[in-house]
């Protein structure tokens, strides 16, 4: 593997960068003293730290929804020493090292951007996918869609399906055709009902629920932030409820759909 320093194409603005490479060396250095000194740091294993990563993740997914950016810098530190955590371990183990694994990456960006590292033409965003998705079968992946992790949450898993198949060349032309398929998929659903065949209504279902991430991504919308902002709208609303039934020293139980729905519009008035 190749480490040797690459000579960028274009002036780099050096404005600051002496002081970035002071501060991951901080970082690298506290590293060091918590991963002797600290009993807890002392104990973490790569399995250990692994649901803890996780969870930074969707901590920072957080952040990024809420357009906090005290808080993204915050939950992207997190993650950052989760990183260099993996290779402390790594390097303990005569594995490999920090260093390895930067240049590890430097080098795949390289391999992989050959518009700007080497002499290939492209036209736009999708023929670099394209170019993307090719170079890593080149490397003996078997799949396109071997890189999709398997532990992914469903949704997420079938958005990342679909766009690593767009990169190969298989997608639909235009997103009318992607909403008849949704239509398609809706009425085999609504066929499988009539049916009375539960195993029917939950492939068809499953068929629905793709097609319509399809959809989403034909029209430019992330259907896991979508999803989540109305989650979070659904909870806005139905605490405002909840707040209002109790004002009115009522239960949710004892009140009727349509008292609900007054404080329910309440709620969407106020902008909940």
């Amino acid at each position: 593997m190749s480490t040797q320093p690459i000579t960028l194409l274009a002036n780099t603005d050096d404005t600051g960068r002496q002081a970035k490479l002071e501060a991951f060396d901080r970082l690298l250095t506290i590293m060091d003293e918590l991963r002797t000194r600290c009993p807890w740091d002392m104990k973490q294993t790569w399995e250990s730290l692994r649901h803890l990563t996780v969870e930074e993740t969707y901590e920072l997914g957080e952040a990024i929804l809420d357009n906090d950016a005290q808080e993204v810098k915050k939950e992207a530190g997190d993650l950052m020493l989760h990183l260099v955590f993996y290779a402390r371990i790594a390097s303990e183990q005569g594995l490999w090292d920090v260093q390895d694994m930067i240049h590890s990456l430097c080098d795949k960006l390289v391999a992989r951007h050959p518009h700007i590292y080497g002499d290939v033409q492209v036209a736009d965003e999708a023929e670099v996918k394209r170019n993307w998705e090719a170079l890593k079968k080149q490397e003996g992946r078997q799949s396109v869609l071997g890189g999709v992790p398997k532990t992914l949450p469903a949704l997420v898993k079938a958005m990342r399906i679909q766009e690593k198949a767009r990169g190969a060349g298989f997608d639909w032309d235009e997103p009318a055709q992607v909403w008849a398929k949704v239509q398609e998929e809706l009425a085999e659903l609504e066929q499988a009902q009539q049916n009375q065949d539960a195993n029917a209504v939950a492939a068809e279902f499953g068929d629905l629920l793709f097609s319509l991430v399809n959809y989403a991504r034909f029209i430019g919308v992330n259907p896991e932030e979508a999803l989540e902002r109305t989650n979070r709208k659904f909870i806005a609303r139905f605490t405002h409820l909840e707040q209002r039934a109790e004002e009115e020293g009522q239960t949710l139980a004892q009140m009727t759909l349509a008292q609900m729905d007054v404080y329910w519009n309440e709620a969407k008035a106020l902008g909940k």
